[in-house]
């Protein structure tokens, strides 16, 4: 049986519709054209837009320098996610650990169940630090270190079935407690610290294979910068839903 493909609405043009309340997750929505629509209240949550050469344009404006500056605003230590030297690298690191530190007091703060709770169908904060565990494990333990089998079991992949990048049998079948996770996490961050700490300048431009396609090349550099991109875009995510619980409660 073949697979069904899902519809495409590429190069279409939609006249005086309504989306108003529409979802689109996972959606390719690169080049969409919109033009004297109500786009009052729109949220958009893409941490691709953010990387080098993303662009958009609002009423003539490309936001995603004013977007990134405002991200560095509000989460101080952002800013060296793209650090090209080992001493950049290291206060990144040292920041994230800080910032991570500070946003599970908060949690640890909140009524009993916050760390389980999702929100909109997201991860809850304990499945984003195990998502994080198993992030660290990809891009150093295999990208970086090239060990056969890096992944800690109390980790959580991604769900588009990325074979290429991990072995999904590695990981337990039964879902951890927080402080399992909470020791699975505290071990990766030591492992990249410890790594940073040890890292030889001429080292960052060694080459490796990309986890995701292993006939692509990365350098160590590249794969460090990627830890620090998941570490704050995930971060951003658990404050966002950690603002949400919070004012529930009110």
């Amino acid at each position: 049986m073949s697979e069904i493909q899902p519809e495409s609405l590429s190069e279409r043009t939609f006249t005086n519709r309504s989306l108003r309340g529409t979802r689109f997750i996972g959606c390719d929505l690169s080049g969409v054209v919109v033009r004297g629509s109500d786009v009052a209240g729109m949220e958009i949550e893409s941490p691709w837009l953010l990387e080098e050469g993303g662009r958009m344009v609002v009423n003539g404006v490309d936001i995603v320098p004013l977007v990134d500056a405002e991200l560095n605003r509000r989460f101080p230590g952002r800013e060296h996610r793209t650090a090209a030297d080992l001493n950049g690298l290291r206060s990144a690191w040292a920041s994230l650990e800080a910032t991570w530190a500070a946003t599970l007091d908060r949690a640890a703060a909140m009524p009993a169940g916050t760390v389980d709770a999702a929100v909109d169908g997201e991860w809850s904060l304990s499945q984003t630090l195990r998502h994080l565990v198993t992030a660290t494990d990809v891009w150093l333990g295999k990208a970086i270190l090239e060990r056969e089998q890096p992944y800690h079991p109390a980790g959580l992949p991604n769900d588009d079935h990325d074979t290429e990048a991990y072995d999904e049998s590695v990981f337990s079948v039964e879902v951890p407690s927080f402080e399992q996770v909470l020791q699975a996490r505290a071990e990766r961050q030591a492992m990249v610290r410890d790594f940073l700490a040890d890292l030889a300048p001429q080292d960052l431009e060694a080459p490796r294979r990309n986890p995701h396609a292993p006939g692509g090349e990365e350098s160590v550099l590249s794969c460090l910068r990627t830890i620090l991109e998941e570490e704050w875009e995930h971060h951003r995510y658990a404050v966002r839903d950690l603002d949400t619980l919070a004012a529930n409660l009110h």
